[in-house]
């Protein structure tokens, strides 16, 4: 059986957090599924295509920069949007360059900001705000 095709995963370990996204953008008509943490949102890579990732860098177990690298073995084409708390920026910048995730936003954001994030990279010209 064929996989779901999505516009974007959200992978965060924060049930609220992933809501929240959720909530902001399901009004932008965006099909998004959602992994509480990496190795779930490998499962789901495994299964489903995605246009687009939001990842947080910091949840239990496997980290957000693990997971992109494993992210990276799956699918090296898919942007990966990289959620940090502005104390975890230097670990994003120390990142190997095949696998640097094309963008970070931090934490605490503005969905006004997010909204725009994510129709920049979905839209079919691809134009960032």
């Amino acid at each position: 059986m064929p996989g779901q095709n999505y516009d974007l995963l959200v992978v965060d370990d924060q049930a609220g957090l992933r809501k929240l996204i959720c909530e902001a953008l399901i009004d932008e008509g965006y099909l998004i599924d959602q992994a509480a943490s990496g190795l779930e949102a490998l499962d789901r890579m495994n299964r489903n295509k995605y246009r687009l990732i939001l990842l947080d860098v910091k949840m239990p177990g496997m980290n957000g920069l693990e997971t992109l690298q494993e992210i990276r073995k799956v699918n090296n084409d898919v942007p990966v949007v990289m959620m940090t708390a502005y104390s975890e920026l230097d670990m994003l910048q120390e990142t190997d360059q095949k696998v640097k995730p094309v963008k970070h936003i931090s934490k605490p954001f503005d969905l006004d900001d997010l909204r725009c994030l994510v129709r920049g990279y979905l839209s079919k010209n691809n134009a960032l705000c």
